[in-house]
């Protein structure tokens, strides 16, 4: 059981991808993160020394720190935060226990080089529809909770790409794109290395919704439609992202808690 001050891996498992997940640090000495360089969905990597240069933008928010077994180091770098303000707790067992539990983790040589900030840079087309939201859903929620997502003109993307120092997505002859018949969602989910079953059965609905094959999940005419009717409700393309969040975090919850439920009100109508 754990203790004051700690979260269950399991507990943890389930706020992760969500828009209630903490704050995730990892605070493993470099020797640990060198012998297994890989993240939990969301997680930034931080000197545990250097954990209160974070004071102000962690005041009054929940965290979870993570070290290599969950002992001192996370221990101490959980209390020097809560000592500035922070809602601090560690993660039982440390990042072995959420291997353990064989949950997904990023791979870190995948991620994107960060700004002065720390966070990551990604571009790609305006007027998103599809794809281009649900990429920037799944790198808030799975990699960088931080990023930040810069809409431009298609034939600008590739440059402002080199200006920037970000990086293209969604467009002809990057990394991060289509695939054969597989879109640049999927290509992120197998990329990244954090596939499980919610995400996979979210993939095929946005593959069917992105590429006209609605055979593929009756939900992807349903994901089609509503990202059109967003389409058409913002003209700010950051404004149409915030809204497609919640539609992805909706879409996610259901992949992940719902799919056995359906709804027949009024039963008795299909009895009589």
């Amino acid at each position: 059981m754990a203790s004051y001050n700690e979260i269950p891996v399991s507990t943890l498992a389930r706020l992760v991808g969500t828009p209630d997940c903490p704050v995730l640090l990892d605070v493993r000495i470099d020797e640990d993160f060198d012998a297994d360089p890989h993240l939990i969905p969301s997680a930034m990597r931080q000197p545990f020394l250097d954990v209160r240069d974070l004071a102000d933008d962690l005041a009054g928010r929940s965290v979870v720190v993570y070290c290599q077994k969950g002992l001192k180091i996370s221990q101490g770098a959980a209390a020097l935060l809560r000592s500035v303000g922070a809602k601090a707790e560690i993660l039982e067992g440390g990042q072995f226990a959420w291997k353990d539990a064989g949950l997904p983790m990023v791979l870190a040589e995948k991620l994107p080089p960060s700004d002065a900030s720390g966070c990551s840079v990604w571009v790609t087309r305006h007027r998103p529809k599809i794809d281009r939201i649900a990429c920037p859903w799944l790198i808030r929620r799975f990699v960088d909770p931080n990023a930040q997502i810069l809409f431009v003109a298609a034939s600008q993307v590739l440059n402002v790409a080199e200006r920037f120092n970000a990086t293209p997505f969604d467009v002809e002859n990057v990394f991060w794109s289509h695939r054969g018949e597989k879109c640049t969602f999927d290509t992120m989910i197998e990329e990244f290395g954090i596939s499980h079953s919610a995400l996979e059965g979210l993939a095929v609905i946005v593959r069917g919704a992105d590429t006209n094959r609605h055979d593929l999940a009756p939900e992807a005419a349903g994901l089609l439609a509503a990202s059109l009717g967003l389409s058409r409700m913002y003209r700010d393309d950051l404004e149409q992202l915030e809204a497609g969040m919640m539609l992805y975090d909706a879409f996610y919850r259901w992949a992940r808690d719902a799919t056995d439920e359906g709804h027949d009100w009024p039963a008795a109508l299909k009895k009589a």
